[in-house]
This record gives C-alpha cells, structure tokens and sequence, in this order.
C-alpha cells in the first residue's frame, strides 16, 4: 500500500572499516561490520522509528518527529563509542577506526512496500557524504521540529551544495565534532596545538589570500561558487574540505571523495584525512585531491593566527586581507 507522509529520515554510514578487512581478512571482518550495524541500528527501534533497510556498512531509518531521529542519533553515536572504547581495552587495533556518519532530512516521503522515497530521502543520503567523523548532520527542516534547547546544540554550517539537487541545503551540525578521544588525536594527527587560544585562520591559494576570525567558521574550501573559500580547479570537490571552530582550536575535516592531505611546517610528515579530521597548528599547507608534493595538485596554504603577533609566520608574504 503506498502512502505519503511527513517523515524524518536518517542515514548512517560505517567508516574506517577498510583495516578491517585488512587485518582480518573478507569473512571475518564483514561479520564483525555487520554487527555493529545491526548494534547501533538498535537505536532506531528504541526511539520510536523504522528500520527501512542495512545498507552494508549503513542504514536508513524514518521516524514521525524530527526529536525522535536526533534522539537515534545521538544514542548511534554513542554505541559505536562504548565498542570502540572496549576494542580499545581488548586490544582490538582493527577496531579503533571505525567511526559513524549521520544524516538526517525531513519532509514529505512515499512509503511503498516498506521503503520510503522522496525528496528527504534524497537529501539525507546526500548529505552523509558532507559529515566528518562522529558528526551529525541536520537540515533546517529538522531543526524547525526540536524543542529550544535542543536546537542549541546545533550549529549552522550554511548552506551546502548536495549531489542531484539544484537548490543548497540549509545544514545544521551538532556541537561537539567529531567524537575522537584526546589520546586518539594525539596518535593519528600529531602533536597538539600551542596552549594560547588563536585568533583566526590565514589561507592562500595563488592570488586568493584571505584572514578568517573565529566568528567566520565555518569554512568550507571547495569548487562551488557558494563554498567559503572558492578554489576553482577540477580535482576539487563542490564542497571538499570544512574548518571549524572547535572551542580552543580549528579542526580540518576531509568531505570528499579525492581526499585532503595536510602537512605541518616546511618538511613534516603528510596526514591522510580520508573523511578524517585532523586540528591545524601552526602553518603548513593542505593538498586538496592530492598530495602536497605534487606540484599539479591544488595547494592551499594555512596559518593559525594570533592577532596579538606583531607578524605572521613565514613563509607567506606581505599582502593581507581581511574578511
């Protein structure tokens, strides 16, 4: 029987389980990926929702009320981290990757035959692919549906260009990034940050030098003319690569399909976001879709800036603009 009504829509998406696959070879790994989807699809259920389908390493869910899948959500998230943390006391390695993407869209949909269709659907299962790792994602129409309270924990990330769709989408982030513990940023992305809080964020591309505050975040670096930081080349994704603000310092996060490289100083080591998050320290450069070596590639210069400096750091030039 088909139906139309106004639904909530949730996809999530299973990341980082490559290693496993890796260390624990097709079998064994692919049992292990498909329990923890079915553990964090629990959620759903427990929130008054509708499991529509497993999609491999994710799923799709629909709910009556913008609370409910938020709700879903946020108890998802906290499943994956409670397996990951007892990977972590098992001594599991292979396990520590994984990380959960969540999306979700609400408007009216068809219900056929136990699948839903429409508009929402669409955009939620777009917008999984602009959440970094631990995020969830929410459109405006979500958002309009959560009580006051709730609707403070978001953050608006603007409005985003998603694939097949002609109109940007007003998109919302919950406040707390990706859900990475202290020790795990340490590990993955190298040494933290200087103590004293920075003050904005200086990127240049050729001729495009521009000074962001941290009332500017976020910023989104991609080819679309509606990204923040417009870098017109190819290889570049409509919307590549996020900076944000997280509370004491700026956090790179990789939303594309060709990668975000970044490395600090002049010689250090080259980080491979792959839909990772990493925080910017110092100065460095990010290769967007390739490496920072390869001199074809699209490079960005950063700088983490202390406006109570009497001079930026080397080695960027003179000229300064102001947003």
């Amino acid at each position: 029987m088909t139906a139309i009504r106004e639904r909530t829509v949730l996809f999530a998406d299973l990341r980082g389980s490559t290693g496993l696959y890796e260390s624990l070879g097709n079998a064994e790994a692919s049992a292990m990926v498909t329990q923890t989807v079915s553990q964090v699809s629990e959620a759903v259920l427990e929130s008054g929702g509708h499991l529509i389908k497993t999609l491999g390493d994710g799923l799709m869910a629909a709910f009556e009320t913008p609370r409910d899948g938020v709700r879903a959500a946020q108890r998802m998230q906290e499943m994956l981290e409670r397996t990951v943390q007892r990977a972590r006391r098992l001594n599991n390695p292979a396990m520590l990757a994984l990380r959960l993407q969540v999306a979700l869209a609400r408007g009216e949909v068809v219900e056929l035959n136990g699948d839903c269709f429409g508009d929402a659907v669409n955009v939620a299962a777009r917008l999984i692919d602009h959440a970094g790792d631990g995020e969830i994602l929410i459109t405006a129409e979500v958002l309009a549906g959560l009580h006051r309270a709730s609707k403070g924990r978001f953050r608006s990330l603007d409005r985003i260009s998603v694939r097949g769709r002609v109109e940007p989408v007003h998109v919302y982030r919950m406040d707390g990034g990706p859900l990475l513990s202290t020790d795990d940023a340490a590990t993955q992305f190298g040494e933290p940050m200087r103590s004293v809080e920075p003050d904005g964020m200086r990127l240049i591309w050729h001729d495009l030098d521009r000074v962001f505050d941290i009332g500017a975040m976020p910023i989104v670096l991609g080819r679309s003319v509606q990204a923040t930081y417009c870098i017109t080349d190819a290889r570049v994704s409509r919307s590549h690569a996020r900076i944000d603000w997280q509370g004491s310092s700026f956090e790179l996060t990789d939303l594309s399909y060709n990668g975000t490289y970044v490395r600090f100083g002049a010689s250090g080591e080259i980080l491979s976001l792959k839909r990772g998050s990493c925080t910017l320290h110092g100065s460095g450069v990010i290769g967007l879709g390739g490496l920072p070596t390869d001199e074809q590639s699209p490079i960005v210069r950063f700088e983490v800036l202390h406006f109570a400096d009497t001079e930026p750091q080397q080695p960027f030039g003179s000229s300064r603009s102001r947003r």
